[in-house]
């Protein structure tokens, strides 16, 4: 199947069995259901499509919906093939084709549940960006008065920094009164503060302060939002085996109760249910990693075995200077003509043929 942004031209199987057919389907809804009605009557079972920008997705969706294994493949390298022409109804042919011979790698797409939680998390992650510019844009407006908040508190964001910001955007312009709104764990001193919130106050600065604030202030419930929906998703999912009760709680305290003043336990708890694990007992693995970990990939990695490996013995050379042994071009040798024959195997199954060695001496 070659994608476009108007229609899509598809190669399948003739209805009698012999040959191929080419079909043009559009790109509108009512199209891709009856491509996918098309597919069906001749019987097919894989479909492998072009990635093209987004216009993928749609056929990619509609078409798993409907019981079909879809492989999402990259022919960049196809195009470098000479002799070859090229037009829509030869790249379908073609992909049809290199598909059929089993030549054709589908690129990584986790499962329907986690992609709508990946689409939910990304795009939380834009508004987070989004909110942090705020951030820079309201201590611009305090620098630009002299009113060093930043200064003041260690994190602009914290409890501390901005119950001093919403003040000062209500009106308070007494450096002691904004350093009594101090919280109690706070390391420095009221008096300490309080010497960094002395400003000039001009209108201009404060006007686009609050202007600020407001905007910050509605990113910040629209990824609120974002949570709910990202919970609610999770609270759906089937847990496996095991993870009915909740996650254990955390050896390191501290950790623990960061994630409860940040309000991630409930998020903590349905990562667990979904993976079985909990990723966040790993040091420095708090909720947000473990968050785009699992939505980008699911909880089954088993499709990065080899990066995997090669992330540890990168890690190992670099961390302890423990050297790579190579087990030599003979092992390879050996490792990859298994793979060859277990792939070859694979295909004359599909086909519904039975691979037999040959025995008979050259």
């Amino acid at each position: 199947m070659d994608v476009g942004s108007k229609s899509h031209w598809v190669c399948a199987p003739a209805l009698n069995g012999c040959g191929r057919e080419v079909q043009e389907f559009g790109a509108t809804t009512p199209e891709l259901e009856r491509m996918a009605r098309w597919l069906k009557q001749r019987q097919v079972e894989s479909v492998a499509m072009e990635s093209t920008g987004v216009y993928w997705i749609a056929p990619h969706e509609i078409l798993e919906r409907h019981g079909l294994e879809v492989l999402l493949v990259c022919t960049r390298t196809l195009a470098q093939v000479p002799g070859r022409k090229k037009s829509d109804r030869i790249d379908c042919n073609w992909i049809q084709r290199l598909h059929s011979c089993g030549l054709l790698r589908g690129s990584f797409r986790p499962a329907e549940q986690v992609c709508m939680l990946r689409t939910l998390v990304r795009d939380k992650g834009t508004l987070i960006a989004e909110r942090a510019d705020w951030i820079r844009r309201i201590q611009k407006s305090l620098d630009q008065m002299n009113v060093r908040v930043h200064r003041a508190v260690s994190d602009l964001e914290g409890a501390t920094g901005m119950a001093i910001i919403r003040a000062i955007v209500g009106g308070e312009r007494n450096p002691e009164r904004l350093a009594e709104l101090r919280d109690p764990g706070c390391r420095k001193s009221p008096a300490e503060i309080a010497e960094q919130l002395s400003g000039h106050w001009r209108e201009d600065h404060l006007f686009s302060l609050e202007q600020h604030l407001k905007m910050h202030d509605a990113i910040a419930e629209r990824i609120q939002a974002y949570d709910r929906q990202i919970l609610q998703q999770l609270n759906r999912w089937e847990p496996p085996e095991g993870p009915d009760q909740a996650a254990p709680p955390l050896a390191n305290r501290n950790k623990a109760k960061m994630i409860r003043q940040r309000g991630e336990e409930p998020m903590r708890q349905a990562f667990y249910r979904m993976s079985g694990v909990d990723l966040t007992a790993i040091d420095a693995v708090g909720v947000g990693v473990a968050q785009a970990v699992l939505t980008e990939y699911g909880a089954d990695v088993a499709a990065f075995a080899t990066a995997r490996k090669l992330a540890t013995h990168i890690y190992r050379l670099l961390r302890w200077g423990q050297g790579y042994v190579d087990w030599g071009a003979e092992a390879y040798e050996k490792c990859y003509q298994a793979a060859r024959v277990n792939r070859l195997r694979t295909n004359a199954a599909q086909l519904g043929y039975e691979l037999v060695a040959n025995t008979t001496s050259a």
